[in-house]
């Protein structure tokens, strides 16, 4: 990546809705040179999609979580592969530390949270689990900033 893909990366990452026409005249560039270069970003996984970020807070998803869990030994993929999918799995995160994994996922209520406890807690190889729930976000931007 040259300082042109980079300067495009971070034009889309401001605001994806972004044309090609006003990136390749901010840049002086021609549309066609930033249409190939963003399709060669996509296919080397430097550029993983486009996405609007939403407000979980208006969506009535309002409350996070973030989930220390201890696995049986040698089963920490597995068991993070499978509660990767769940649809209120927002990250899942190998760390060090007192826990194996952490996992931050959204709810609609606190029904919705101890439902979702309950079943990991249930998962073959999980052995514990610490819920934090989140009382006040001041920062959330998973933006890298480049």
């Amino acid at each position: 990546m040259d300082e042109t893909d980079l300067e495009i990366a971070r034009k889309l990452e401001r605001d994806a809705r972004t044309p090609f026409k006003e990136i390749a005249a901010e840049l002086g560039i021609s549309e066609g040179t930033v249409h190939n270069r963003v399709k060669r970003m996509l296919e080397e996984g430097v550029l993983n999609g486009f996405s609007a970020r939403l407000s979980a807070a208006k969506l009535g998803m309002d409350l996070t979580a973030v989930i220390g869990l201890r696995v049986h030994g040698g089963h920490l993929v597995e068991v993070e592969r499978d509660i990767s999918t769940l649809p209120e799995v927002r990250c899942v995160y190998d760390v060090t530390g007192e826990y194996d994994a952490i996992v931050v996922a959204r709810f609609k209520s606190r029904e919705d949270l101890n439902d979702f406890i309950k079943r990991i807690v249930a998962t073959e190889f999980v052995e514990r689990t610490v819920t934090h729930v989140v009382l006040n976000t001041v920062k959330e931007d998973f933006r890298v900033l480049i």
